[in-house]
């Protein structure tokens, strides 16, 4: 599917964002509506889709009874602690994290179940933990 995408919709590639865009609405119109599928018994996967009865609740709102407090992250990814601001990430903005003082001027960062870093309030730093979902896997290019 991907190589049909890039192959369909970016070669050439459009003009500029808006007409590149609609290269690929309109891909996925056809994908999905005109085209059929051999997996899908040669339907198209409209035909076939229904939408689950169960509606999206979101995450739930992180819960962190064993830190010392609960900070909401700004919406330019930072965490104010003390009158400092450390840089985080925007895309833990507007989200709850966790801190707990683990030394003197030293704070433990974590997210939901995962410990994110340590943040050391006079270099005004956070030093990551090693990822917990383990090593990113990238896939070789075709």
């Amino acid at each position: 599917m991907h190589l049909t995408l890039k192959q369909e919709a970016t070669r050439p590639a459009g003009a500029n964002m808006l007409q590149q865009q609609a290269r690929f609405d309109d891909f996925i119109e056809q994908f999905n509506r005109e085209r059929p599928h051999e997996a899908l018994a040669m339907q198209c996967p409209a035909e076939v889709y229904t939408p689950s009865p169960r509606p999206y609740q979101g995450l739930p709102e992180p819960h962190y009874p064993f830190h010392d407090r609960t900070v909401v992250v700004t919406s330019c990814g930072r965490l104010c602690l003390h009158r400092k601001k450390i840089n985080l990430s925007t895309s833990l903005a507007g989200r709850a994290v966790g801190i707990k003082e683990v030394d003197s001027g030293i704070w433990l960062v974590s997210f939901m179940d995962y410990d994110l870093g340590y943040i050391d309030l006079e270099e005004k730093t956070l030093q990551p933990l090693d990822n917990p979902f383990g090593p990113p896997k990238v896939l070789p290019m075709s």
